[in-house]
């Protein structure tokens, strides 16, 4: 069981609230996390990563056990603990502008 944290606009969005959990039927990687998400709420796709590339997108970052996963590759394996579930993915709006 993956535990995930959207940030507020995209909750309000998929009209949910808090901590959201997936199980994910192969390797935990970044790439299933956001199948999942995408898959249970369908309004969210193209908001995290870019439907026609499948990057992420500029102001979304990924955050796990108090590292930056930004920039690893989206079918890298997650930390152990995000894998059992032990640390939530955060998927962050990042801040821009001055």
């Amino acid at each position: 069981m993956i535990r995930v944290v959207l940030p507020a606009h995209l909750r309000t969005l998929a009209r949910i609230e808090g901590e959201q959990r997936f199980e994910i039927g192969g390797p935990a990687t970044i790439a299933a996390v956001l199948d999942a998400v995408e898959a249970r709420h369908p309004m969210l796709r193209g908001t995290i990563r870019d439907p026609a590339t499948g990057k992420r997108r500029a102001f979304v970052r990924f955050f796990a056990c108090e590292r930056d996963l930004s920039h690893d590759p989206l079918d890298a394996p997650l930390p152990a603990a995000i894998a059992n579930g032990a640390e939530p993915l955060l998927v962050v709006g990042a801040m821009a502008g001055g």
